[in-house]
């Protein structure tokens, strides 16, 4: 992939006019207040998508996410970054719903080259907002791929998952609560984009060194795997 060196920083004032495409959702999808606000919708007809323009290989990115209010059993909010080649990457964000009360679950999983199985499960009972939850280490040297050669798009959506995303499909989804309504602000990518064939390189600022996890981070990652008992 050839690389262009350039000052740039991306999305530094985002706008989701500017920044993402609704992919689908019959019109559940919708951007609100001049570009500031995304919101995804579900109902029993269909639940809704969309996916950023830009396409990102290292950086931070920030999207403050609203997850569905109340009893959201059934529904999977998934936010994730993938490429789109046949040997794919991609780096996975599902929230399952819940019943009222209950903690949330976050579902992730790593795919390198195509391969995933490397789901972890969180459950949250707090904002993640700064605080690291999941380290997946480079181990290439023995032979374990790591997504770092394929730029990835961002993308999210809102769906029906009730035959296994609440207790394992016991509790379903209630459509007397639809639409049920996830919601998205804050965007911003202090990133590396892909574009027309090359990589512009961010200057990408307040960023650790990459691969190092502090030991503070490495003392909140334990806290979270804990979960709300610890």
């Amino acid at each position: 992939m050839p690389v262009l060196v350039a000052s740039l920083m991306v999305a530094s004032a985002s706008n989701f006019y500017n920044d993402f495409d609704i992919t689908w959702g019959d019109g559940q999808a919708k951007i609100l207040n001049n570009g500031q606000l995304l919101i995804l919708g579900l109902d029993k007809a269909s639940g809704s998508g969309f996916q950023s323009r830009n396409e990102y290989l290292f950086g931070k990115i920030d999207m403050r996410l609203k997850l569905v209010p109340g009893k959201s059993a059934g529904t999977v909010t998934a936010y994730y970054l993938s490429s789109k080649r046949s040997t794919w990457d991609e780096i996975d964000f599902e929230f399952l719903g819940n019943l009222s009360g209950d903690p949330c679950i976050l579902h992730t999983n790593v795919f390198s080259k195509g391969k995933g199985n490397r789901e972890q499960q969180f459950y949250l009972c707090f904002s993640v907002d700064g605080t690291p939850i999941r380290e997946f280490k480079n181990l290439e040297s023995v032979g374990v791929p790591f997504p770092k050669n394929q730029a990835m798009r961002i993308y999210s959506s809102l769906w029906n998952a009730d035959d296994w995303a609440t207790r394992g499909g016991l509790v379903k989804t209630d459509w007397s609560q639809a639409p049920f309504t996830a919601s998205y602000r804050n965007f911003n990518a202090n990133a590396c984009v892909l574009s027309l064939g090359y990589l512009l390189v961010a200057q990408i600022h307040h960023l650790q060194p990459p691969g190092q996890i502090l030991g503070s981070q490495m003392s909140l990652i334990q806290q979270v795997k804990r979960g709300c008992n610890g």
